[in-house]
């Protein structure tokens, strides 16, 4: 397993892996619509260019936002060590934050950030909805059957 900069990895591999599981590149959360295949990032790869694991972000002033984070290997440790990699980046960027936003239907995800220390601090009413508007391919159930209207 080879930890690398997004931007050393052919932009067709990384946009091929947002379509296969987002859907598209494109990103719709409360801070605005991102194309996940222009941001800087990291991702894990095995056995050449295949991604097994990608973390996005942005910073804006002192923040560094999380824009996505996927594991297609559960529990080797590979989300940990993109989301280490990004905070360190913006260690390096002098930000003063890291924040994300995730559904309230993605338990494992909520889990995994409240285990490294990160807090659930504001509760965005309908913002599925929302981000639907612009992105209709969101499905209205996610994975574990929580209706997400």
């Amino acid at each position: 397993m080879e930890y690398v900069k997004l931007d050393q990895l052919d932009k067709r591999i990384i946009t091929a892996f947002f379509k296969d599981h987002w859907g598209s590149p494109e990103m719709v959360i409360t801070s605005g619509t991102y194309q996940c295949d222009e941001l800087p990032g990291f991702a894990a790869v095995a056995k050449g260019q295949e991604i097994v694991g990608m973390i996005t972000y942005t910073i804006v002033g002192e923040a560094c936002e999380i824009i996505s984070l996927d594991s297609v290997l559960e529990q080797r440790g590979i989300g940990t060590k993109l989301l280490t990699l990004a905070e360190d980046m913006a260690r390096k960027m002098n930000c003063t934050s890291v924040k994300l936003v995730t559904s309230n239907d993605n338990i494992l995800a909520l889990g995994f950030y409240q285990r490294r220390g990160y807090r659930i601090i504001k509760i965005y009413q309908n913002a599925i909805d929302r981000a639907r508007i612009i992105k209709p391919q969101i499905p209205m159930e996610g994975e574990n059957g929580i209706s997400t209207p």
